[in-house]
Parts: C-alpha cells; sequence; structure tokens
C-alpha cells in the first residue's frame, strides 16, 4: 500500500478497488421532514390568515335572543297603546264639543304613559318642514349640519296630510333613537308626502345622539314610519336604519285594516229596489247590495232605512326612486289596495326585503332591487291577490330570493272563522334570482300562480312549488346551477304547467313528487343524475316534448312513480348515460367479491414475506441460522469391551 506524499503524510491510500465510504443514513429523511414541517407551519400561518381575515356570515334571521324578543314585542305593545290611547283621546274631544273639541281641531302636544306625542288634526292646508319645526319648538330643530332631529312622536289625523320636503337643498331628518327612547311618525287615515327630487332627495334615518350615529341596535326599539290606512307617498327618498322587530314597526310600514273603522251612514238617495235569490230559489226584492244594507223599522211595517256599508280602512301607498337601507324591513305592506312600489333598491334588510301580508291587493312592484336581507326578498304572505312583480332583483338573501305563500287561512273550523279559500292570481315575470340561501321561487299553495320569463342562478333549488297548489304556471324561465333540482312540483300540486323551460347545472333538473302537471317543450343541459324524476304519486302527469341532455343514471327516473301517466316524444339522444361511483362501488362491493378479494390478498401478502430477499420481523436481510454455532468434530471412537469368557457351572 502506497503513502500520500505532501501535507497530508503517512496517511495511507485507498487501494483502488477499496467500495467508496458509505453515506451517513438518514440525512435524506431529516431534509424531508424539515421540508415537511416547514409546509405545514406555512400552510397554518396562512390558512390561520385566511380565516381571520374572513368576512362574518350575517346571523340568521331567528337568531334572536329570549330576552331581546322578550323585551322587543313589549316595546311593540307599549307603541300599539301608545297609538290607540292618542286615537281615542282625539276622537273623545272632537264627538265632546265644546272647547275640548276647539283644542283637537288645532295641533297640540299629547301626553301618554309612553311618551309625547304631536298631533296634527286634520285640515285643509298641509303641514310642511317649516310648521313643523314650529309646532314641535325644541323637539324638531335644524342642526348646524342642516339635518333636522326630531325628538318628539308625530301623528296625523285623518284628513291631515304632512309634505316632508325641501326646494333648497337635501332634507335631511334624524329621528331620536337611543336606549329607551325612540320617536316615529304615524299617520292614522291622515296622508303622508315623502317628496324628494333628484336634485334634492329626502335622507330619514334614526340617531343616537350619545354616539352622534345612526342607531344600529334593535334590541331596545328603534325609530320608525308608519301609515294605518289613509294614503302614502314616497319619492326619491334614502330610509336607513330604521325599525325593528314587526312589521308595523319595521321602518317603513303601510298597514291598513280589512274593518271599517266608521259606523254606517244613512244614503240621502233613493236606492231602486231589486231582486235576489234566495237558497229556496224564490226571489225577492230589496234595497240592498254590496254596499248597502236595507233594515226594516221595528213596529212599523213596509217601512225600510237603507244606510251605506263603511268601506274597509285599507292604505294606498306609491313608492318611486327611494333607496331602502339597514331597516328591519326594507318595505312593510298589509291590507292595502293598489299600493305600487317602483325603481327602488333595498339592501340590508334584518328580515325580509319587501314583505305583502295579509290582505294585500291588486299591488304593483317594478324595476326593483333586493339584496343582502337575511330573509327572504320578496314575499307575498297569506291574504295577497292580484299581486305583480316585474322587472325585479333578488340576490345574495338568506332565504329565498321570491317567495308566493297563497294557503288558506285555515283548513277547517276555527275560532275566529277564517276562511278556507286559497288566495291567488299573483304573477312574477321577467325577473332574477341569484344566489340565494335558500330557493330562487318558492310557491306555497294557492291557486292561479305564475312565474314566467324569469331567470334563476344558484341556490338549493331553481323553482318549488308545492303544499297543495294549484294551476300553477312555470314557462319561459331559465334556471342554472341549482345545487339539487331546477323545478320541483311535490306535496300535492296539481294542475301544474312547465314549459319552455331552460334548466342547465343542475343535479335533476325536474323533479315531481306526489303531484300532476303538464311538463312540455322544456330544455335539459348539463344535468348530473337525471333529466327527469317521478316519484309517488303522480296520477295524469304528462311529460311530452322536452330535450334532455347531460350525463348520468339516466335521463329520466321513473321507477319509484305510482299512477298513470304518459312519457312520450321526449328527446334523450344526447344523454350521457353513466354509472356514479356509489353505484359501481355497490356493484363491485359484494359480499363474495370482498370474501374471495380478502383471501387473494392474504396469498399475495404471504408469497411477498416468504421470499428470501424480503423483510423479516425484526431483522434486516440477515439468515435465520447466522448465528447457529457449529458443533465441534471429533473423530469417531470404537468403543469395545473384552470381557474374559467366565466357565459354566453346572
Amino acid at each position: 500500500m502506497s503513502e500520500i506524499s505532501g501535507p497530508h503524510q503517512n496517511v495511507p491510500a485507498l487501494p483502488h478497488d477499496a467500495p467508496p465510504p458509505k453515506r451517513k443514513k438518514g440525512r435524506g429523511g431529516r431534509i424531508f421532514t424539515t421540508i415537511l414541517v416547514l409546509g405545514l407551519a406555512g400552510g397554518g400561518v396562512y390558512g390561520y390568515r385566511l380565516y381571520s381575515e374572513r368576512t362574518a356570515e350575517p346571523p340568521d334571521v331567528n337568531d334572536v335572543s329570549a330576552a331581546s324578543a322578550r323585551q322587543q314585542s313589549e316595546l311593540v305593545d307599549q307603541e300599539d297603546m301608545r297609538i290607540m290611547q292618542i286615537r281615542a283621546k282625539q276622537e273623545s274631544d272632537l264627538a265632546g264639543g265644546g272647547a275640548a273639541a276647539q283644542q283637537a281641531r288645532s295641533p297640540r302636544m299629547l301626553n301618554s304613559a309612553n311618551g309625547r306625542t304631536l298631533m296634527l288634526p286634520q285640515r285643509r292646508e298641509p303641514y310642511y318642514v317649516a310648521e313643523l319645526a314650529k309646532l314641535a319648538g325644541e323637539d324638531f330643530q335644524k342642526q348646524s349640519d342642516g339635518s333636522y332631529l326630531l325628538r318628539v312622536n308625530v301623528v296625523v289625523a285623518g284628513g291631515g296630510k304632512l309634505i316632508l320636503q325641501s326646494s333648497t337643498g337635501p332634507l335631511t331628518i334624524r329621528m331620536r333613537s337611543v336606549p329607551g327612547s325612540f320617536t316615529s311618525i304615524v299617520s292614522t287615515g291622515g296622508n303622508v308626502k315623502i317628496n324628494g327630487s333628484a336634485q334634492n332627495p329626502v335622507h330619514i334615518t334614526s340617531w343616537n345622539e350619545g354616539t352622534h350615529k345612526p342607531d344600529t341596535r334593535v334590541e331596545d326599539g328603534r325609530a320608525y314610519i308608519r301609515a294605518i290606512g289613509g294614503s302614502f307617498s314616497m319619492t326619491h327618498a334614502e330610509i336607513s336604519d330604521l325599525g325593528f322587530w314587526s312589521g308595523r314597526t319595521g321602518g317603513i310600514a303601510l298597514t291598513g285594516s280589512d274593518r271599517p273603522d266608521s259606523t254606517a251612514e244613512r244614503s240621502v238617495a233613493a236606492v231602486p229596489p231589486r231582486a235576489v235569490a234566495l237558497p229556496n230559489g224564490t226571489r225577492e226584492p230589496t234595497r240592498g247590495g254590496r254596499d248597502e244594507v236595507e233594515v226594516g223599522l221595528a213596529g212599523k211595517a213596509g217601512r225600510t232605512m237603507t244606510f251605506s256599508v263603511p268601506a274597509a280602512s285599507l292604505v294606498t301607498g306609491t313608492i318611486d326612486q327611494s333607496t331602502f337601507r339597514n331597516n328591519a324591513y326594507g318595505v312593510f305592506v298589509t291590507a292595502a289596495n293598489q299600493t305600487r312600489l317602483t325603481n327602488s333598491t333595498i339592501t340590508g334588510s334584518l328580515v325580509h326585503g319587501v314583505l305583502l301580508h295579509r290582505f294585500a291587493k291588486n299591488a304593483t312592484i317594478e324595476n326593483t332591487k333586493v339584496s343582502g336581507s337575511r330573509g327572504d326578498g320578496f314575499v307575498l304572505s297569506r291574504g295577497t291577490e292580484g299581486v305583480r312583480i316585474t322587472n325585479c332583483t333578488s340576490d345574495d338573501n338568506g332565504g329565498n330570493g321570491f317567495t308566493l305563500n297563497g294557503q288558506p287561512f285555515a283548513e277547517g273550523p276555527s275560532a275566529s272563522g277564517e276562511a278556507t279559500k286559497a288566495f291567488g292570481q299573483n304573477l312574477v315575470s321577467s325577473s332574477i334570482a341569484k344566489n340565494n340561501g335558500h330557493y330562487g321561487f318558492e310557491v306555497l299553495g294557492g291557486d292561479d300562480i305564475a312565474i314566467q320569463n324569469s331567470r334563476v342562478v344558484g341556490g338549493q333549488m331553481g323553482i318549488v312549488a308545492r303544499e297543495k297548489a294549484m294551476r300553477v304556471h312555470i314557462a319561459g324561465n331559465q334556471v342554472r346551477d341549482a345545487d339539487r333540482q331546477g323545478i320541483v312540483l311535490r306535496d300535492g300540486v296539481q294542475n301544474a304547467t312547465v314549459s319552455g323551460n331552460i334548466i342547465t347545472d343542475s343535479r335533476t333538473a325536474l323533479y315531481i313528487r306526489d303531484s300532476s302537471g303538464a311538463i312540455r317543450g322544456n330544455t335539459v343541459q348539463s344535468a348530473t343524475r337525471h333529466a327527469i324524476t317521478l316519484k309517488g304519486k303522480v296520477e295524469g302527469a304528462v311529460i311530452t316534448g322536452n330535450t334532455f341532455s347531460g350525463s348520468g343514471r339516466g335521463a329520466t327516473d321513473l321507477d319509484r312513480a305510482v299512477g298513470s301517466y304518459q312519457s312520450k316524444d321526449n328527446n334523450t339522444m344526447n344523454w350521457n348515460e353513466t354509472v356514479g361511483l356509489k353505484t359501481w362501488l355497490k356493484r363491485i362491493f359484494k359480499p363474495m367479491n370482498v370474501i374471495w378479494g380478502g383471501v387473494f390478498t392474504l396469498v399475495i401478502i404471504s408469497v411477498f414475506r416468504s421470499r428470501n430477499a424480503g423483510l423479516r420481523i425484526g431483522r434486516i436481510g440477515v439468515h435465520p441460522y447466522e448465528q447457529q454455532r457449529q458443533l465441534e468434530e471429533r473423530p469417531v471412537r470404537l468403543l469395545r469391551h473384552d470381557a474374559q469368557k467366565e466357565p459354566i457351572h453346572r
């Protein structure tokens, strides 16, 4: 072996055929572990940053504590009591005559257990902002920034008219709303006009004097505006941060009554007699009618008097070119006739955007957008009839985009004696429901409901009709990206018509369960499970002339249908029938297949474990008898025993 000369003398040189030095074991593993730990740490930091900076989900519409619910409902009761006391005081003074009646005919301040109220009684001339400032004194004064701060409740009596407008610039009214006290503007049969313009809009909001900001807490009540009967109109106005808890205190509320608020009066003009049919088939002459009643005088045979029946105290309202922001309800309407809501925007409502409650009839809603409500966008609740919604948009709401509830008030005898008829004749056309949390459109019962030429994007389902709805017309709509089903008829829907719709990118495009109707001329594109499913009692259903395309288990799912139905002339040429993962797994993992698969797996594992070059438990490439010692080899020795033969004694 040669030696290396130079500074490293006496270091023996390795022979040419010597193996290279072995690499230190574990170095690659440590590098991999370091990279893995750093990656996990970086990913965790990034994920935490995204989580901490995420936008908080809005609370649910019913996410209210029990204490808050109790407090707010009590405040609503107190407001109802205050208004009834003020109305009773005003009407009592007018009916009593004398000095009290004289005072009641002039604006005055009235006190009640629940606050002070400025009463504006009937008169020919309207009340304007300037006069309101004089009448309220310190309770309605102009601030340094040009706005007005309202510190007292205002009631406009029947025959009175309040006009809020400004010809010199924008008008801003801040309604005092602090913990324990808030103000309101209420008309009881009067006329309220919020009359802004494009150049001089009207801004109305709640105001907390302590924080110098709008009141965003509803637990202790909040300022609101309400019309009880009479008329209400608003144009070019911005309404924000008003209302709490109930519809009638929800922000902007138009509330009437289905019962008259006055007594019958004797008809001055003579009413011509006419004949009416009686149940027994005979006809009887009378001067009574739909708006009159004939009364016979006691003890005076043949003498009658005719009285006019007072009309229901319905409210009428017009809202145009207005914006509603962060109110409890955007717009609440009940017991109203011919209400118009047009060209307006409603955002961030705590409950619903637009709610038409009981006995709201013949309303028109056009070119209005609702977004960001915790509840539904547009709601037509039970008792609404003859409503037309056109060119409206409902997006990013927590519930449905549009809800149309036509169910009857009762299904049998009830304590209040409500009618059992369904409500309807409502129409939604040329509208958009986009990315709402529940459904795009939901029809709950009713008769003669139509959804036409509208567009639905996203949501759990596109258009859903259920709860025994009758004569529902769903035509010419586009439904896209619904998570589950596109158009649904279920739970007793009868005589429905679904035609000319285009359903794209839904798991099941058309879903019919325990319902019947005519499904004609619809186009299904990119369905991923079925184009149409029939389930339950579908007696009388007709599916014809539809075009189905997509891929999934089958274009039609009819195996669970019960009853006679027709399915013909449907085009399924572009349907690609595939087997889903779940079905594939069911086919593969049958009991016998699992057993034999386990047997073959054990055999394969045993083969690999039995190989000599393979690994053994506790050893790495070591021969099993390597440590055994070889026995010592010794020469073989022959063992002999030479014994003398002993004599045999006989």
